[in-house]
């Protein structure tokens, strides 16, 4: 049967645009019959995957990155009561900037090797995650991390990774800082916080802010603290680029801890995120839940 590919020209600075062609070629060659439809405007994707399953497509393809697998899952919930199976089978090209999402599972970033496991049709079932209204797979985050973020977006010139850690840089230099009350299955926090990230797949940004997150343990992963100072943020920046001993979450004042479920109340609103896309309005109040195995990913 035809799948849907939905391509974000825009992922990695229009990057994904120029390597269509590529990803296009693999597809063919690997035998997958699809039908194309390409993002226009920001948020397009979530209507576009709605669409998409109106029309009776059982498997969407995100020709993209960690946002627009985020925007397409949130367009295929849309018809989704959260009790039957989910509206569609997820398949990823990945052609983003970090693509974490799809390192956490284990996909292959070479193009013609993800075009022959989207032909192989074979699927793992990915726990799935909200924040109040919001799905996502991958990550989300408040306080410094979505901090980050807003930097990000007003970097133009520097491209992939890098331009990540020049976001973190400019953004620890502000030392942003809230007081929070944290609330899980099985413990609590009240205090001072820098940041404050749960992740489904242990990367955002390159970064390893959840290093032992697992998308198929139906399960959320936290990890939050505080650093009084701009050097102890900055001593921490190069540890979360290590996902086994000497990650950042070993340091004084860092905690990582798994949990179904979650809730935060700020001091004062926050920059928040699902899957490197920003809430529209700064936040104080969160709510987190997992919905273990909820969407079919094709997976090798």
């Amino acid at each position: 049967m035809k799948i849907k590919v939905l391509l974000n020209p825009y992922s990695n600075r229009w990057n994904a645009r120029a390597r269509w062609p590529e990803a296009d070629a693999a597809l063919k060659a690997a035998g997958v019959d699809f039908d194309l439809s390409v993002s226009e405007r920001a948020d397009h994707l979530v209507d576009l995957a709605a669409d998409a399953v109106k029309q009776g497509f059982t498997t969407i393809v995100v020709a993209g990155g960690d946002g627009s697998i985020g925007e397409v899952v949130n367009g295929l919930a849309r018809s989704w009561d959260g009790k039957k199976k989910f509206p569609a089978t997820l398949g990823i090209i990945p052609l983003g900037s970090a693509n974490d999402f799809a390192f956490a599972i284990g996909l292959p970033l070479n193009l013609n090797e993800a075009a022959k496991i989207i032909a192989a049709g074979k699927t793992k079932p990915v726990d799935l995650g909200k924040c109040n209204e919001r799905f996502f797979l991958n990550n989300s985050g408040l306080c410094l991390e979505p901090y980050v973020t807003t930097k990000h977006e007003r970097i133009h010139w520097i491209k992939g990774i890098a331009r990540y850690l020049v976001a973190a840089v400019w953004a620890i230099m502000d030392k942003p800082e809230w007081r929070g009350d944290l609330k899980w299955d099985g413990g609590e926090f009240s205090g001072l916080l820098s940041l404050a990230s749960i992740g489904n797949g242990r990367r955002t940004g390159g970064f390893f802010m959840t290093p032992h997150a697992d998308p198929f343990d139906g399960k959320l992963t936290l990890a939050f603290g505080y650093r009084a100072t701009r050097l102890g943020l900055f001593s921490a920046l190069p540890r979360a680029f290590k996902e086994g001993e000497g990650s950042y979450i070993e340091m004084d004042g860092m905690r990582e801890v798994h949990c179904t479920r979650l809730t935060i109340h700020l001091d004062k609103p926050s920059p928040a995120h699902t899957d490197g896309e920003l809430f529209d309005n700064w936040l104080t109040d969160l709510n987190y839940e997992i919905l273990p195995g909820a969407v079919p990913v094709l997976s090798g």
